[in-house]
């Protein structure tokens, strides 16, 4: 124990280090287009990922799912391409591509040699405002789209009971849509549908160019000009308003039988600030260690005293989000084990229960707070050793309006919570 604690400085100066990495450069268009440019040369690759301040918190019935719709879309072609050509592209110089979508944006990136890069952007810049979308690309890619929800969701018990709990716990807020839209909804969407999404959200004003890699900043600003410097600015509307009704929303319960759950599983949400919209920071920093401190690996208190102590789980997580534009949830998932079934649920939500309010009337003691502090800085070393964990890491802070420069905070806030805090 004494040299661990010895060793406990030395590593976390270690990781301090690498948290206060060089910080990104930002370069803004005269389109309103922003660049972020992040050198990182420890190889001779990049990444190149177009962020559009859009996705499915935007939404509302009966247009749900159109962000993800418009996802699958923009790789059907453009004016000048036909579908799949973007691919072959990108694929022939050795790269790979992709693209997601989230509550608070829609993503493609790509990951070349450096000196390839450029290839990325001219085809960014085109399928930015000269997107060809066809009403034959539609219907075949909605079958797609279909299909994904009927065996991620409609075939797996645990996705459909979480698409539930997701829906009851936000009554108010868009983000109780699935982000893949709900199947009625995805039976009525329209290609008009998308067309006016696209026209309204894709625009340079609306949109973020992270690049992280073995690049030069002047280069990449260069670039930048020539292939998007001639895009329409456009002038996408201000984010929608969302959130919760005002006021305590009361306990909500939602009890599911699903054919084909073998397992009992336990869901619970807290609703809860995230970084957006909390008054303090310090109080989405001390729901991140709160969520540590209950599930930041087998010694955390979940693992040791409900699966391992108690008995009560065969497994138990914590999880809270803090990038994201709206309120959002401290959850907590766990199942009961096989021998405890009928009351294992309630015995289970009691356990859950007693760890929460023991975090609320127990100060947390010194020596297991910096393990949470040391673990929760190592966790977000090892995601900037990537290069798409870096350009994630920002993306997700700008789409959600808490701005970049909160990813160089990120060492000093964590050390500041204190066990008063949770």
């Amino acid at each position: 124990m004494p040299l661990l604690r010895a060793l406990a400085p030395l590593l976390l100066a270690a990781l301090a280090g690498a948290a206060a990495a060089q910080p990104p450069t930002a370069v803004e268009l005269d389109n309103g287009l922003t660049v972020l440019v992040k050198e990182e040369r420890r190889a001779g690759v990049a990444i190149a990922s177009l962020w559009y301040h859009v996705g499915s918190g935007y939404e509302h019935r009966p247009l749900t799912g159109v962000s993800h719709a418009l996802e699958h879309m923009m790789f059907q072609g453009t004016e000048e391409r036909e579908g799949g050509a973007f691919s072959r592209l990108i694929a022939r110089e050795g790269g790979w591509h992709n693209a997601f979508t989230s509550r608070d944006y829609t993503g493609y990136y790509e990951k070349l040699a450096a000196g390839r890069l450029e290839l990325a952007f001219r085809l960014e810049a085109e399928r930015m405002h000269r997107l060809a979308l066809e009403q034959p690309a539609f219907e075949r890619e909605m079958r797609v789209i279909r299909e994904e929800r009927r065996q991620r969701v409609a075939d797996t018990p645990e996705a459909r009971a979480f698409e539930r709990f997701t829906a009851v716990s936000h009554m108010a807020s868009p983000y109780r849509q699935p982000i893949i839209g709900w199947r009625q909804d995805l039976q009525r969407l329209r290609l008009e549908d998308l067309q006016r999404w696209y026209e309204r959200w894709y625009a340079p004003a609306n949109a973020t160019l992270i690049v992280v890699g073995d690049v030069d900043t002047e280069r990449i600003r260069e670039l930048a000009e020539r292939h998007f410097g001639e895009v329409p600015a456009g002038e996408p509307p201000p984010a929608p308003p969302g959130g919760e009704a005002a006021g305590p929303l009361g306990q909500r319960r939602v009890e599911l039988q699903l054919d084909g759950a073998r397992v009992p599983l336990l869901y619970v949400g807290y609703n809860v600030p995230s970084l957006g919209t909390a008054e303090r920071p310090r109080d989405a920093y001390a729901l991140l260690m709160a969520a540590q401190l209950l599930d930041g690996g087998r010694s955390a208190r979940l693992a040791a005293e409900l699966v391992r102590g108690a008995e009560v789980a065969t497994s138990a997580s914590a999880y809270y989000s803090q990038a994201s534009r709206l309120d959002t949830l401290f959850t907590l998932v766990a199942r009961p084990r096989a021998e405890a079934a009928g009351t294992g649920l309630d015995r289970l939500q009691a356990a859950l229960g007693e760890q929460i309010e023991r975090l609320r009337t127990e100060p947390v003691g010194e020596a297991e707070l910096e393990r949470a502090v040391t673990r929760l800085l190592a966790r977000e070393t090892y995601a900037r050793d990537s290069l798409m964990g870096q350009a994630r890491r920002l993306g997700e802070l700008v789409t959600a309006g808490i701005g970049w420069q909160e990813a160089q905070r990120l060492e000093e806030r964590i050390r500041a919570v204190t066990a008063a805090d949770i």
